[in-house]
């Protein structure tokens, strides 16, 4: 029945007219009112809302899947039932395609949004629907008058039931009334004042504000297996993984094709994000905390900006470029820039250029979440789940492996002064008051049942060589907790001895989602888990057959496809692990660092970086739903727009025992 009625109501609004800049339209039915306008007379009503709010959708019918999602459920629970109704295929996987944003993350100006072309950074108009509600009479007649100033008011009269569809000047009140006959019955008479309010938002960050680990459209398995080699170099150093639906070249190690279009090839087949260099996703908490905020309040637009990027650091991708994460391939063509613009050079342009054509133009609020790659978050990683002598050797002697000696002093010299830089790059373009910066800060990954994982090769056994060391994961889970969470937030808030220029200088600061990650890192298990993660993810580290004749024709243990795993599903982990990363997004970093860049795509490094460098050890999309839905009333009390609770709840957060 749910997709009956989003069907109808696509179908309705398909019919609509554009009207032009200032028309006005008619329909039978329109999207129902999320909120009423001010009163009238005799408890009637003009109800108003703008229509597809969310101005990075071009098409009403993507916006409308999460109004409905989201009417009356956090976004964690519209996320599971969207989850539930795609049947874990996700639901980005076809809006990725109708963005006013594209592959390369360059903005489309202009951008038609059902129909009509408008400035994506300057909107001059936005769709309105209106319709009267409360005790209309039956059979009533209204006449509309329509004034906002230019020329003379539109007047439009029909039945009561109908709506009004016109398109609002921005920045320019709408006065609206309407005079309602019924029979015999003195006439009514409605009054109200129409004004969008267009809110500019930009989310800036990491590979946490990006959606790393959440491809928009997950990479499609093959159930038959695809061969990589070990570091060990000898011949019988070779283990079977799923390979990728669709590939048509060898899938043995000992007859490599190093060809470039076998590579091509092979890339084509990969998992999509709607901007392929910085892995940003369309599950990202950043997308999913604007998108709340325009369904939420229909009284608004929402003009978002996504800038984040996997693998930023303050100096490098906030302030300075960044590396790209990965190419864009196409079947027809390869785009590879290799190199990233700076998030804030970028904004700054992009602002400066919407001013051009907008003087008032202003950025209303940013999303930011930093500093976990500034202190070598993925060294720690890597100190953990790189077990075996020699890959760690090799890894140990690349720098790959980090220690947390390292990170602590990184933290203590690098983070403070890449603040400061930051907020004085940050101060310029919000009109000096930086708590209008809502950072949402991170959750810890390696928490459940009351303490830290236990460790071992669970979640982890997708490559050979992995296996979550207990104590350097106890080690690092507490310094997680310890240290690294408590500075950030006093970094941001200029508290703890953090020196700031003043109030100005004092980010909203979001951490209340972390309670809810302690119980929801990478090991944890549920048997609401899905079938396919409990019959075939092995507890043990035994989910891959380690006999290489048989893995070829399956490498799973446990005999089902690999093509039945399912990107998103709900589960008790709200964190990737190795093995969720692989299966999810085999990601081949083309646009990593040359030495880490060989040519046969079964090589020993592609094995392992296909098992971490898409996600592992980042939040799922329900684990960046969670956090949405801790960073929406900061955003919705910066931007003064006024919810039932405007109180942002911090629980304290009990240390972890090492």
């Amino acid at each position: 029945m749910r997709r009956l009625f989003i069907c109808f109501i696509v179908l309705q609004i398909a019919l609509l007219a554009p009207g032009g800049l200032t028309g006005v339209s008619l329909a039978q039915t329109a999207p129902a009112p999320a909120q009423s306008a001010a009163s009238a007379g005799g408890g009637i009503q003009i109800t108003w809302e703008v229509r597809n709010r969310f101005r990075l959708f071009r098409e009403e019918r993507d916006f409308l899947i999460h109004t409905e999602a989201l009417s009356g459920r956090s976004i964690l629970s519209s996320e599971d039932a969207l989850e539930a109704e795609s049947e874990g295929r996700g639901w980005a996987r076809n809006t990725m395609n109708r963005l006013c944003i594209d592959a390369t993350g360059r903005i489309a100006e202009p951008c038609t949004r059902d129909g009509v072309k408008e400035s994506y950074l300057t909107p001059t108009d936005h769709a309105v629907t209106m319709r009267m509600t409360g005790p209309v009479p039956v059979g009533g007649i209204c006449a509309w008058s329509i004034d906002d100033g230019d020329g003379s008011p539109r007047q439009l009269t029909l039945d009561c039931s109908e709506v009004v569809n016109f398109r609002a000047r921005y920045g320019r009140p709408t006065a609206v009334s309407v005079d309602i006959t019924a029979g015999t019955d003195a006439p009514q008479h409605v009054t109200e004042q129409i004004m969008v309010r267009d809110i500019l938002i930009a989310g800036l960050g990491d590979s946490i504000a990006s959606g790393e680990g959440n491809p928009d459209r997950p990479v499609a398995l093959a159930d038959d297996g695809f061969c990589f080699r070990s570091y060990l170099g000898a011949s019988s150093a070779q283990y079977y993984r799923p390979s990728r639906a669709g590939y048509k070249g060898s899938r043995a190690c000992d007859t490599p094709d190093a060809s470039s279009n076998t590579m091509q090839g092979w890339l084509q087949l990969g998992a999509h994000w709607f901007n392929a260099a910085c892995h940003r996703s369309l599950y990202s908490y950043q997308t999913r905390t604007a998108l709340a905020l325009a369904t939420q309040y229909p009284h608004i637009a929402v003009t978002y900006l996504p800038l984040a990027c996997s693998g930023a650091t303050i100096n490098e991708g906030l302030l300075g470029p960044l590396r790209a994460r990965e190419c864009l391939f196409t079947k027809t063509a390869m785009n590879c820039e290799g190199v990233v613009r700076p998030q804030i050079a970028e904004l700054r342009e992009t602002l400066a250029a919407a001013q051009r054509r907008q003087p008032d133009r202003q950025l209303d609020l940013v999303l930011l979440t930093i500093g976990a790659n500034d202190m070598n978050f993925s060294g720690l990683v890597a100190n953990v789940i790189v077990d075996q002598g020699l890959e760690r050797a090799l890894f140990q002697r690349a720098g790959i492996i980090g220690s947390l000696d390292d990170s602590r002093a990184r933290m203590a010299r690098d983070l403070p002064q890449g603040f400061r830089r930051l907020r004085d790059a940050l101060r310029p373009l919000i009109g000096g008051d930086l708590s209008r910066v809502v950072f949402v800060s991170y959750g810890n990954p390696a928490l459940a049942n009351g303490g830290p994982c236990p460790g071992g090769p669970s979640g982890f056994d997708v490559q050979p060589s992995f296996n979550a060391d207990p104590q350097r994961l106890t080690a690092t889970a507490a310094f997680v907790q310890n240290e690294f969470l408590p500075q950030i937030k006093n970094l941001a808030s200029c508290t703890g001895g953090v020196l700031c220029n003043g109030n100005g200088d004092v980010m909203t600061f979001v951490d209340s989602h972390q309670a809810s990650f302690e119980n929801h890192g990478f090991c944890a298990r549920a048997a609401t888990d899905p079938q396919f993660d409990q019959q075939c993810f092995s507890a043990k580290g035994g989910s891959f057959n380690p006999d290489i004749v048989a893995a070829a024709n399956n490498p799973m243990t446990c005999g089902a496809a690999a093509s039945d795993f399912r990107a998103y599903l709900p589960r008790a982990r709200w964190i990737r692990d190795a093995n969720d990363s692989y299966f999810t997004a085999m990601t081949y970093p083309l646009a990593a660092k040359s030495a880490a860049q060989p040519s046969d795509i079964h090589d020993a490094t592609w094995g392992v970086l296909s098992a971490v460098y898409g996600g592992a050890i980042h939040p799922t999309a329900e684990g960046h739903a969670v956090m949405a839905d801790a960073a929406l009333p900061a955003a919705a009390t910066v931007l003064g727009l006024g919810t039932p609770d405007t109180t942002i709840v911090r629980e304290p957060i009990a240390p972890v025992q090492q």
